[in-house]
């Protein structure tokens, strides 16, 4: 197979076009092209100037292939297309008695659970939660009715936090083995779209995700898996540095000397219980700050230009990044093109904000974070939960801020730039519900934060015309960017000093978003199958 890049043809150019331009490229008849697919497709707005056009790259198959990639020798963009096809390590046998564990399900835990039942394995799935139905009634009843449910909301239940965000299917980390192609073809096969295996910067949206989810965990049970909710881990079993199982609330005991711990960012009651059984923890690095909104006409105004609403383009996305002159650096986070501002907390008294959007995305407003790296050298020193305990009396202050009712505190940027409190709002309706109390954001965070964002919405006003507008609303607050813990664990994928339990994904501070939490419950379900069956 044959791989070409950087295929170029109009934006509005009609699906038939692509298989002439593709025997054009290779200077072949239409007999010899046998087959081909997009692999990705991608465009540059970067420049204003010029006409924008989509940039594609192409696998096919075609007749004499030898003979073409002679000929195409010195042409960097024609090329053998590298194998991207995931290649399972084992199977099990049939009598295999001991079952792996996989504690959460979320991305990491839904794709470690799948890759060890297509391995035969029948994991046994806990997850605190609810199944995603229910959770999103759960979810709405927050939002819509200010009534919290600490079990099921945005960050607990099927399908973990990414469930209520973009659905973003995109990721910066290396990928060597494909692993990132795996998730987003299972995910298709459960039912996303197609385009999401060739789009540049692909999503699901909120709700399509939701039936994402369902269908791949009756996937999973199809395979011999059991996935049980409302089942919360309440402790680990160890005996001389190796796990034996885990203890649920209820009292029940789970034998197994394979567990994936696959938490979610907000897992605070399990990163005591962890540092409790001496399991090996360190902080981490995360971030904090706010949401902003602007109307998304404006971002694609000044993105997009003369293309700003084309219906092949969509919404328009942005990625900004400032290094303040305290020294701290500011930058936009899980950018959500036409959606709305969240309520993201799970914990009673508490106001977190975070990003969301449909696979539509066409609400009025554009929001992301707005968020300031922390360290915990230099922030938050002390035990491994350190950073815990800071977004705990952050976001227990913005609950007071925001009338302690889980109404977030807000403020125009206008004013937040200038310094006074805001008292009403101007052409930017906030999105966030339960809704907002206009006031002071910079009583919200450290001030190192406030100096540093006062600084960054100027500066990104220059790079997106109308970024610092006046109206411009700001909602706070944004802690849950990542996890505050890393779990840390080993080349071999296990705890440092607990053999059997491998700690994996976001909360375990090794992923940052659905692919990347996707791709490393991959790679932790791979390792326990080289355990468990013995490879290597």
């Amino acid at each position: 197979m044959l791989r070409i890049t950087e295929l170029k043809l109009p934006l509005d150019h009609p699906d038939e076009a692509l298989r002439p331009a593709v025997i054009q490229r290779l200077g072949i008849n239409d007999s010899d092209l046998l087959d081909f697919t997009i692999f990705k497709r991608s465009y540059d707005a970067r420049k204003k100037s010029s006409e924008l056009q989509f940039i594609y790259t192409i696998d096919c198959t075609v007749k004499d292939e030898e003979k073409l990639l002679q000929q195409f020798a010195d042409d960097r963009h024609i090329n053998i297309a590298p194998d991207t096809r995931y290649k399972p390590l084992g199977q099990a046998p049939e009598n295999i008695a001991e079952r792996p564990v996989v504690v959460g399900f979320g991305p990491c835990g839904i794709f470690a659970a799948l890759i060890l039942a297509q391995a035969g394995l029948k994991p046994i799935v806990l997850e605190r939660g609810k199944e995603v139905r229910q959770r999103t009634k759960d979810t709405w009843g927050l939002w819509r009715k200010k009534v919290l449910n600490p079990e099921s909301n945005v960050q607990f239940g099927e399908g973990g936090a990414g469930t209520f965000s973009d659905g973003k299917l995109y990721s910066q980390i290396k990928d060597p083995k494909h692993y990132g192609r795996k998730v987003l073809q299972e995910f298709v096969k459960a039912g996303a779209p197609d385009e999401i295996l060739y789009v540049s910067k692909p999503h699901i949206g909120t709700f399509r995700l939701t039936g994402v989810v369902a269908t791949m965990r009756e996937e999973i049970k199809a395979l011999g898996g059991e996935v049980r909710f409302e089942q919360r881990v309440s402790d680990l079993l160890i005996e001389d540095g190796q796990l034996k199982g885990v203890e649920l609330e209820n009292g029940e005991q789970i034998l197994s000397r394979q567990v994936v711990l696959a938490l979610g960012h907000s897992s605070r009651d399990t990163f005591r219980i962890l540092e409790k059984r001496g399991v090996f923890l360190e902080a981490k690095p995360f971030s904090v700050g706010f949401r902003i909104e602007h109307p998304q006409s404006l971002i694609d105004r000044a993105r997009l230009g003369k293309y700003a609403g084309h219906p092949k383009l969509g919404a328009a996305d942005y990625k900004l990044v400032h290094h303040a002159k305290n020294g701290r650096a500011v930058y936009s986070f899980c950018m959500c093109p036409g959606g709305t501002v969240v309520a993201a907390t799970s914990e009673p008294n508490r106001v977190v904000t975070n990003g969301m959007s449909q696979y539509s995305r066409n609400e009025r407003n554009a929001n992301s974070g707005i968020v300031v790296g922390i360290t915990p050298e230099q922030d938050y020193p002390g035990g491994p939960l350190a950073g815990v305990e800071l977004q705990e009396r952050l976001e227990s202050h913005a609950y007071v801020l925001g009338g302690s009712s889980y109404e977030a505190p807000a403020q125009l940027v206008g004013d937040f730039i200038a310094g006074k409190p805001s008292t009403e709002l101007g052409s930017v309706e906030p999105s966030y519900k339960p809704g907002i109390k206009l006031g002071d954001l910079a009583l919200a965070l450290p001030d190192f934060a406030i100096e540093a964002i006062r600084e960054a919405l100027p500066a990104f006003g220059k790079q997106i015309k109308g970024f610092d507008l006046h109206d411009a609303v700001l909602t706070g607050i944004e802690t849950r960017t990542s996890s505050p813990v890393r779990i840390t664990r080993g080349e071999d994928l296990q705890s440092l000093n607990v053999k059997g339990l491998y700690p994996a994904g976001e909360g375990a501070g090794y992923a940052g978003g659905i692919l990347s939490a996707g791709v490393d419950g991959i790679r932790v379900a791979e390792a326990v199958i080289r355990n468990m069956l013995k490879l290597d």
